[in-house]
């Protein structure tokens, strides 16, 4: 989810304090829809809003909606049109259309359901909030109900018309070791794809704040670091130190993880070399196999940002790639 806030928490939290809550969620977009599907808003008894479901085109009805919705506890699921001088204003080249779903927290929406589904977001663990739009009590659902959803990070409708499914996936990480010039193009070019970066670099000349501003920059050894920030499967891991000391234990610590990339700087004869130190350290070669290496994907590219561009594409493909 994109939105500042972790908007189910912030309901709760709202509930729990004695305020009404109503969540509303973008189910089903058609054309230039100023939202993605998943977008939420949640709204107050006395109007009070965080998030969003559209560019402020809609936000006016769906609050005076989610009003109606509080009074009376039942859900709603509205459709508005998008003008194409609506879309103008918020971005867009033309307009289009979007459902939204709004559930007052507490009857059409079960507490436990939205206790649920904050204690899986909380502890990581990737859950479906599935939605009947006929009324039906929604629940939660695990990733192995939806596995083509969770992979391509796809809210939506089933093609059934009747359940809304809402992915809520872990965050996506990327952590790359070795503040190198690569790193300077690929930890903004990760962000931009939705993934939070960390850098790894125990050599503060490397790791400095003007090299890499606004970034996050862990100046331990990688091995220490990787472990302390405990990857999981929604974790890419880049090494670039182009430095055995360092990368190996990366790699290493990487290995033994459920990281769904992998991938290490190096030539063909680099990596030979280092399939070898990887042998004697006890890893198989199914270990092994799961290394990128050379790192990115073979676009003909030598500059350093050609080379991020290439890493990038990589992981992307491994994100998404059909298990």
């Amino acid at each position: 989810m994109d939105d500042i806030h972790d908007l189910p928490a912030l309901a709760l939290a709202w509930h729990r304090n004695g305020r009404a809550v109503a969540i509303a969620t973008v189910v089903q977009t058609w054309g230039s829809a100023p939202r993605p599907v998943g977008s939420q808003l949640i709204i107050d008894g006395d109007g009070g809003m965080e998030g969003s479901v559209s560019g402020g085109c809609v936000e006016g009805a769906v609050i005076v909606e989610a009003l109606e919705a509080l009074s009376d506890g039942t859900p709603r699921v509205l459709e508005f049109g998008v003008s194409d001088d609506e879309a103008f204003a918020v971005g867009l080249a033309c307009g289009g259309e979007i459902k939204i779903l709004i559930e007052p927290v507490g009857t059409a929406l079960p507490l436990p359901v939205v206790e649920k589904l904050v204690a899986a977001r909380l502890q990581g663990q990737p859950v479906a909030y599935v939605a009947d739009l006929q009324g039906g009590a929604p629940q939660i659902m695990q990733m192995s109900a939806y596995p083509e959803r969770f992979r391509l990070d796809r809210s939506g409708i089933e093609p059934d018309g009747r359940y809304f499914v809402g992915v809520h996936n872990p965050p996506l990480r990327m952590i790359i070791v070795g503040a190198v010039h690569i790193a300077q193009f690929l930890a903004p070019m990760a962000r931009s794809c939705g993934f939070q970066t960390v850098l790894v670099d125990p050599r503060s000349a490397f790791g400095a704040e003007q090299r890499f501003p606004g970034e996050t920059i862990i100046e331990y050894w990688p091995d220490e670091a990787i472990l302390a920030l405990k990857p999981d499967t929604r974790t890419a891991i880049v090494t670039l130190t182009h430095d055995p000391k360092l990368d190996d234990p990366a790699i290493m610590t990487a290995l033994r993880a459920d990281v769904f990339y992998l991938g290490c700087l190096g030539s063909t004869r680099t990596h030979a070399k280092r399939i070898t130190r990887l042998q004697a350290a006890g890893f198989g070669t199914e270990d092994i196999a799961r290394i990128h290496a050379p790192v990115g994907l073979d676009i003909g590219g030598r500059q350093p940002a050609e080379i991020a561009v290439s890493v990038m594409a990589e992981v992307i493909t491994a994100l998404r790639a059909a298990k």
